[in-house]
């Protein structure tokens, strides 16, 4: 059972939120895992929107305890509200999450409100959250999002097993990247591992050059762009896009984003198989 968070400084757009819907859903399709997405982010829906059309997910109800009503949806607002309350055990996250996958992927929604004060003060709930996840899941995949204040998102971080820091192939964020590890003791760390998103393999800054230019150990994973699965992202057709790619060949178009999808999900399997055996 482990905590994965996926990370970026950058406030431009790095793909880290596709990337992690990418990870996780060939994950849960292609091994029998229990699996939760965390989404932290803020007036932001473009996580959720992978999955359904947004203006079809019934808001969340709650009764007189605060529980979620049966058959609705809910929302890490009501779910905090159980927390406060110590009605607790490790199932109580996924009574609070929507389902994708039945006992493969679910989802907890991002907040629902839109006060930026408001949400702060949800975020320092997430940490509780996660170690309560990750109790009853097998992988817990967290969204952080870069309107998050530091400490909460360090807060965050630094429970988490693994942290995939997303960046782009422009030099000056690799070189970003370089600086930060050199600065903070933490980014030097084994479970800290460096992802390529909206991937160009034809670029000059490809995986293979940029190991080779930050002198790097670990492998660096990386998420191609592609223009169907992108598309699929704002239809909330992400499952069937993975479904109908399940056997695909190497003379498909998609072929070169698949296998990078996969080696990135091994890469997260084998880095944390790799992190236990040294505890």
């Amino acid at each position: 059972m482990s905590i994965i968070t996926f990370e970026s400084h950058e406030l431009k757009e790095t793909g880290q939120t596709l990337s992690l819907v990418a990870t996780a859903t060939q994950m849960a399709i292609e091994h029998n895992l229990k699996i939760l997405i965390v989404s932290t982010n803020f007036k932001d829906q473009t996580l959720e929107n992978c999955f359904w059309e947004m203006d079809k997910i019934n808001k969340p109800t709650f009764n007189n305890q605060g529980y979620a009503a049966i058959g609705v949806d809910s929302s890490v607002e009501g779910l905090i509200k159980v927390l406060t309350a110590n009605k607790t055990n490790p199932e109580i996250v996924k009574n609070y999450s929507k389902t994708v996958l039945r006992d493969r992927l679910d989802i907890l929604l991002s907040p629902t409100t839109t006060s930026y004060p408001d949400y702060m003060k949800l975020c320092s709930n997430y940490p509780e959250i996660l170690q309560m996840a990750d109790k009853y899941y097998d992988f817990v995949f967290v969204d952080l999002s870069s309107r998050m204040e530091e400490k909460e998102a360090q807060d965050i971080v630094r429970i988490s097993d693994m942290i995939i820091f997303n960046i782009t192939q422009r030099l000056k964020n690799i070189n970003d990247f370089i600086e930060l590890k050199k600065n903070v003791d933490f980014y030097k760390r084994k479970n800290v591992i460096l992802l390529l998103g909206r991937y160009d393999a034809h670029s000059k800054y490809n995986v293979k050059n940029i190991t080779r230019y930050m002198r790097e150990r670990k492998q660096i994973l990386a998420i191609p762009y592609n223009t169907l699965y992108f598309e699929a992202c704002s239809e909330g057709k992400v499952i069937d896009f993975f479904l109908k790619l399940k056997n695909i060949d190497e003379t498909d178009r998609n072929y070169l984003f698949i296998s990078e999808v996969n080696r990135t999900v091994e890469g997260v399997m084998q880095g944390l198989k790799d992190l236990q055996m040294k505890i």
